[in-house]
């Protein structure tokens, strides 16, 4: 393995799938997500012998035809709403038509619309599901993922559910959703009148969930023991389903992977959206220049509406791509007052249920290492050694802040309004904590935890020997006893675990999962700290020059979902100033 090219090419891979990416190396990024894609499609390609009378599943709007490979059972892109095209564009999710003859759902379906390196891939009619389930299932917890790409990229065989299923002992169901500008578009013309909302992904969603209810008892599934679990922008979506009204009661627990607490200004919002599209709206001849383009589109008229609705989808997708975990460039979870309560996480009203909070302990590496800024001008002329060092710097510091994001900030966020437990827990395996480091630069990487639930993943064309050793399988099984536990109870304790106590303001803990050999390594700490204290220790690091430190904290941590305590004590440019 040519690990250098392929480190280089695994950060541009998965921060396009996890998180929106940065901007280098776009020839490469295509070839590794095409490779990302061929793995996808041979975990989703139809297995062997098939039994209709396991595989053929009656639902509310008609027959379902999956496939079965030994007691798993598969169905692939179950469509839970009629097709947002056409006149349903920026609609709310409405009612599929029922059928009669068996829906063939025994191959992947294709994802939401979305910029795939440089090329638009995808289709408008993405709003299905997987569901994977065991044959002879009965009154099994639901797992509902929702897969990660900062809600601009990504689809639902990010984590395929075949080991899941076997492991925890539950039905499993993955959900693609309305991406980018399709998904999130708070422009007035579009959220005008009563319960307006540009929050169209979070109503798939939603719609999604209520499926799962009225249809998952047939697939061996408990409608009353349902836990949304999401990662990366699946995970920040399911946080912010904990304060929406409209997701009141249709979940029993949640699981928030690598999530954190995130909303955006719906007017600042729709003035970025808006400054986005006034160049198409020049180039369309809607407007003399961009100017009065953006005017124009920020008006609630019906010939802006009847413009956008008529703008293709090879021409909307490109607008706002390269988020690389930075609100300010993809707005997204709009402070409507519809979705989301105008005051965000500020508020007191929670849907209080069951929370488990995951982070890796270097969230920010895989950000941080590819980021485009490395090869600007800025950093001509610096050696080797000290573009190392400046990396390492900006991924110590900037995961150290994404980690407690995650989870302690939002743990203690959330302290004193909501009322059910809240368990956090830290992947250490390959960070600098670890006595593993096969992981090299990328440590405890934001999605550590992913081959913990699946054997097949998007990391091991890149890390093809890292997760299959003895120490990391050993993590995974403990992982998996205390996750089948919390799909039942929303309780992860169990017989033959450590104790894992849920955290309070009082009792700080987090269960900090890691390897040492060939044993797991799993036990209880406090692994909390503060920005302050990030931030100070920042300023005492000798590894770098004054000069680099600087370009760092206004470069590479800035404006990210994690820094705004950062922005404000070095007084870093607020990104959103633009459209202020």
């Amino acid at each position: 393995m040519k690990k250098r090219g392929l480190a280089a090419g695994l950060v541009l891979m998965v921060a396009v799938m996890a998180a929106g990416c940065g901007s280098p190396a776009k020839t490469e990024t295509t070839a590794l997500q095409t490779t990302a894609e061929t793995t996808a499609a041979a975990v989703s390609a139809a297995p062997g012998d098939t039994k209709d009378g396991a595989t053929v599943v009656s639902t509310a709007y008609g027959p379902v035809k999956g496939v079965q490979e030994g007691e798993l059972l598969t169905w692939y892109g179950i469509p839970y709403v009629k097709a947002p095209v056409g006149e349903l564009r920026w609609q709310a999710p409405a009612e599929p038509a029922a059928w009669t003859e068996e829906l063939n759902c025994t191959k992947a379906s294709q994802p939401a619309i979305q910029l795939s390196g440089t090329e638009v891939k995808g289709s408008e009619d993405c709003l299905k599901l997987d569901v994977y389930a065991k044959e002879g299932s009965k009154k099994l917890p639901v797992l509902v993922f929702i897969h990660g790409g900062n809600n601009q990229t990504g689809k639902a065989g990010e984590i395929p559910g075949a080991d899941l299923v076997k492991n925890d002992n539950c039905v499993y169901v993955s959900v693609d959703y309305r991406l980018g500008l399709f998904g999130f578009n708070c422009l007035p013309a579009l959220t005008a009148g009563a319960n307006g909302t540009g929050n169209f992904a979070m109503l798939d969603i939603a719609y999604a969930l209520d499926w799962v209810k009225g249809n998952i008892e047939e697939f061996g599934g408990d409608s009353g023991n349902i836990t949304i679990s999401g990662f990366s922008a699946g995970g920040r979506d399911v946080m912010a389903m904990l304060i929406s009204p409209q997701f009141k009661g249709k979940f029993q627990k949640a699981i928030a992977f690598s999530g954190g607490m995130t909303t955006a200004s719906e007017d600042l919002s729709a003035k970025k959206i808006a400054k986005a599209l006034a160049p198409l709206a020049v180039e369309d001849k809607k407007a003399a220049d961009e100017a009065a383009a953006y005017q124009w589109l920020m008006t609630d008229a019906a010939d802006v509406k009847e413009y956008l609705y008529s703008i293709s989808s090879e021409r909307l997708i490109p607008l706002m791509g390269n988020a690389a975990i930075r609100m300010s460039v993809f707005p997204h979870l709009y402070e409507d007052g519809v979705v989301i309560p105008k005051n965000g996480f500020d508020t007191a009203d929670y849907n209080s249920v069951p929370l488990m909070m995951l982070t890796g302990s270097s969230e920010f590496s895989m950000f941080c290492l590819g980021d485009g800024y490395f090869k600007s001008d800025d950093m001509a002329g610096y050696s080797e050694d000290e573009i190392k060092a400046a990396k390492a710097f900006a991924s110590k510091y900037g995961s150290d802040m994404y980690r407690i994001f995650n989870a302690q900030e939002s743990a203690k966020k959330m302290s004193d309004h909501y009322q059910s437990d809240i368990y956090i827990c830290q992947v250490n395996y390959g960070s600098e904590q670890s006595s593993i480091r096969d992981l090299g630069d990328y440590g405890a990487f934001h999605g550590i935890f992913v081959p913990m639930l699946s054997a097949k993943h998007n990391y091991l064309e890149f890390f093809p020997d890292a997760f299959g050793k003895a120490g990391y399988q050993a993590m995974a099984k403990q992982y998996n006893s205390y996750l089948a536990n919390f799909l039942k109870s929303g309780d992860p304790n169990g017989e033959g675990l450590s104790a894992w106590n849920s955290w309070t303001p009082d009792k700080k803990g987090s269960m900090v999962f890691d390897a040492a050999g060939t044993d797991a390594v799993v036990e209880e700490k406090d692994v909390t700290t503060t920005y302050e204290d990030i931030m100070k220790a920042m300023d005492q690091d000798t590894s770098v020059s004054a000069e680099i430190k600087d370009k760092m904290i206004k470069n590479i941590l800035n404006g990210r979902w994690f820094s705004s305590a950062l922005d404000e004590h070095y007084g870093n440019k607020n990104l959103w100033s633009d459209v202020k």
